[in-house]
């Protein structure tokens, strides 16, 4: 990143402490560079907490090739201009919004879904994201599920890197809810990435977000919260726990053999109800 860090690495550029093209630096309990610290402390889309004046900020690295980060940002834009609480990106002292992997992001004020009312405002929030980006161009390098029926690869999904018998398993779970346009999903919907916020509902890190059925955003609600989905409850979460197999088989393999063996285990328990015959498998 040459003008960002005028000609120099971050390290050997940045003031003692500080990151050069954000001009902000750590928390007091972590004083080095931010960016020696994302980029080389923290795992791709950890964030952590930074200070410019008075201005909190939030700190993110992410392994997103440029383009990738690009859609991000630019779906981001795009749904702060329509109202959606979303973060908002802090450019570089040079206009750039990303720069090797690192991003800024304003910090925003709330706290995590408490009840059934706060997880209501949440659905509708992302159904009125999943209406305004019907047609949204598809991510760089990531894929749909509709598409990964006959592609094997996109985004974090390994297809190709995973047995026969687990991919057959995976889009025969994903069959029953690949219906409707296909929108912008936020791809990791979980209390952790919702904040409610004195303007309301905020969602966080969009690092996984992709375009595909919107019904993948409703897989892992609580058991009292409605969404209109057309699809059963059952079969959606399925897909919901096949796609988490897919995509952390080789980022988190552990965590994803235990999401295929959850799969394989439900698809046996319900083969009917799921919409997937065990005997396909």
């Amino acid at each position: 990143g040459g003008s960002a860090w005028h000609g120099h690495s971050a390290p050997r550029s940045a003031p003692a402490g500080t990151m050069g093209p954000w001009n902000c630096i750590p928390p007091r309990s972590r004083r080095g560079p931010v960016s020696n610290y994302a980029a080389h402390s923290l795992a791709a889309r950890a964030t952590i907490r930074a200070e410019r004046g008075r201005e909190r900020l939030v700190v993110r690295h992410s392994g997103r090739s440029a383009p990738a980060l690009d859609w991000e940002l630019d779906l981001l834009e795009f749904l702060d201009a329509h109202g959606i609480g979303v973060p908002r990106p802090v450019s570089s002292d040079d206009g750039r919004r990303h720069v090797d992997g690192v991003l800024i992001y304003r910090f925003i004020d709330g706290r995590p879904p408490r009840d059934r009312a706060d997880w209501q405002r949440a659905v509708t929030v992302l159904t009125a994201v999943h209406e305004m980006t019907e047609g949204w161009p598809q991510r760089p390098g990531f894929a749909s599920s509709r598409q990964l029926l006959s592609e094997d690869r996109g985004g974090d999904v390994r297809l190709d890197a995973m047995p026969d018998k687990a991919v057959d398993a995976i889009r025969a779970a994903w069959r029953p809810v690949i219906s409707g346009a296909e929108c912008v999903n936020h791809g990791d919907v979980g209390g952790g990435n919702i904040l409610v916020t004195e303007a309301g509902i905020a969602l966080l890190d969009w690092d996984e977000s992709r375009v595909d059925v919107p019904w993948f955003d409703f897989a892992f609600l609580p058991p009292d919260v409605v969404a209109d989905v057309p699809v059963a409850a059952e079969a959606l979460s399925i897909a919901g726990v096949a796609w988490e197999a897919a995509t952390c088989w080789t980022a988190e393999p552990d965590y994803a053999a235990k999401r295929l063996a959850e799969l394989y285990a439900r698809v046996a328990a319900k083969p009917h109800d799921a919409g997937t015959d065990a005997s396909d498998l």
